[in-house]
């Protein structure tokens, strides 16, 4: 049965190729993962975007509409309401207690040359938090 014969000596074995380990690349994966970083970069909004909406006055109904309204100039170096000026807090608890009293107060607003526009915005939004709901951005003629 078992005789020496039928026996397999080592050398008769069957090789077997070899399994070599493959190696993972990893740049498909780095690349996946920064199409993801740039979607995600795109897609998300960090900032706390408002839009303010504004009411332009046409030509025949300016000077009834401008009658009692509060007018806003923003300056190069600061702000007048009705021609005083005042900082920007001062402005808001102004108009907070205009419009009290008058929750539809029409309030104009007219940046001056020069004024950045960031300026004029942050003066809206201080507006529009105050409780404006008439506000109207104005230009100067002159320009």
């Amino acid at each position: 049965m078992n005789s020496p014969a039928f026996a397999r000596p080592p050398s008769w074995r069957i090789a077997r190729p070899r399994r070599r380990h493959r190696l993972i690349s990893l740049t498909p994966l780095i690349d996946v993962v920064f199409i993801l970083l740039v979607f995600f970069m795109l897609a998300s909004s960090f900032l706390d975007w408002r839009s303010i909406v504004l009411s332009a006055p046409s030509a025949g109904a300016a000077s009834a509409a401008m009658e009692g309204a509060l007018l806003v100039e923003v300056r190069p170096r600061g702000l007048r309401l009705s021609g005083r000026p005042l900082t920007l807090e001062a402005l808001e608890s102004r108009v907070r207690s205009r419009l009290a009293d008058k929750p539809d107060q029409a309030i104009f607003v007219k940046p001056a040359a020069g004024v950045p526009l960031q300026r004029a915005v942050a003066v809206l939004d201080r507006l529009t938090a105050a409780g404006a709901t008439r506000l109207s951005l104005i230009r100067d003629r002159a320009r």
